[in-house]
């Protein structure tokens, strides 16, 4: 499990995390969403130990993340943020493999290939192995940056808006992928996501965040509401029922003011 209490972030006078108190779950994908600047990606730097705190604490197995040395916190989260991109040139193979360093330092061992292996098949890779990145989609990129995520085997894994400048097939193909890694692998994801249908398929447990605080976290079905999103996001969204899951249409209508709703917990 990870646990936060008072979570904290300033810049300066600016707080842009404030007072923040989870625990995730084991075993699910919990999503983050909110408006831009409510503190989601700062909240996952926090977590995976690239961004200091100002205040608070976070426990990973009930240890403070200021505890764990470096080389034990690498085989328990690996982290995925937004620009991922490289300044050497390498394959998808080699790139994979990095994802095995804190395991083996550089110096693959059979079980560390199997596991490059496993990560390639998960993400469908095989065929494109040996090819250079810069010879890739933006799709098939950023399925090579999962791959090695996977690769590096941590029971934890944080995606900081994986599904940017995706189409909606890729899109679609990497959140199935999280999906079975979760339920076949017997992950834990946390993924920072923008798209609300997306977070609404594929999520247990949704966190919504805005101007630095939790406004609500709950399981999937009860944050996808017209209520909650309306507040969350201060625009008109309509939430209809279709195969079983819940689907959100919005029009950017803004809505007036309404008073403080009361985080569900």
């Amino acid at each position: 499990m990870i646990s936060m209490k008072n979570l904290t972030k300033k810049y300066g006078t600016k707080e842009v995390v404030s007072g923040v108190t989870l625990q995730v779950e084991k075993g699910m994908i919990t999503s983050f969403i909110g408006p831009n600047g409510a503190g989601k990606s700062t909240l996952l730097s926090i977590i995976s130990r690239l961004m200091d705190a100002s205040g608070g604490d976070v426990q990973i197995e009930g240890i403070s993340l200021k505890a764990w040395k470096s080389s034990e916190l690498a085989k328990k989260i690996s982290i995925l943020k937004q620009n991922n991109a490289v300044g050497v040139r390498l394959t998808v193979r080699e790139l994979v493999s990095f994802g095995r360093f804190p395991h083996c330092r550089g110096n693959l061992t059979e079980e560390d290939t199997a596991m490059v292996n496993r990560a390639l098949a998960y993400m469908k890779l095989e065929e494109l192995e040996n090819r250079y990145l810069h010879e890739l989609s933006g799709g098939q990129q950023q399925r090579a940056y999962i791959a090695m995520v996977i690769a590096q085997d941590t029971e934890y894994i944080l995606l900081d808006e994986p599904l940017n400048n995706l189409d909606m097939k890729n899109a679609v193909e990497i959140m199935k992928i999280l999906r079975s890694i979760v339920e076949e692998l017997g992950k834990t994801v946390l993924i920072v996501i923008h798209d609300i249908n997306f977070a609404s398929c594929y999520s247990d447990r949704i966190v919504a965040l805005k101007d630095g605080e939790i406004r609500y976290h709950d399981v999937t079905e009860n944050i996808i509401s017209s209520a909650v999103l309306s507040d969350l996001y201060d625009m008109k969204f309509e939430v209809h029922q279709l195969g079983g899951k819940r689907i959100c249409t919005y029009y950017g209508d803004p809505v007036p003011p309404v008073p403080y709703i009361q985080a569900i917990s």
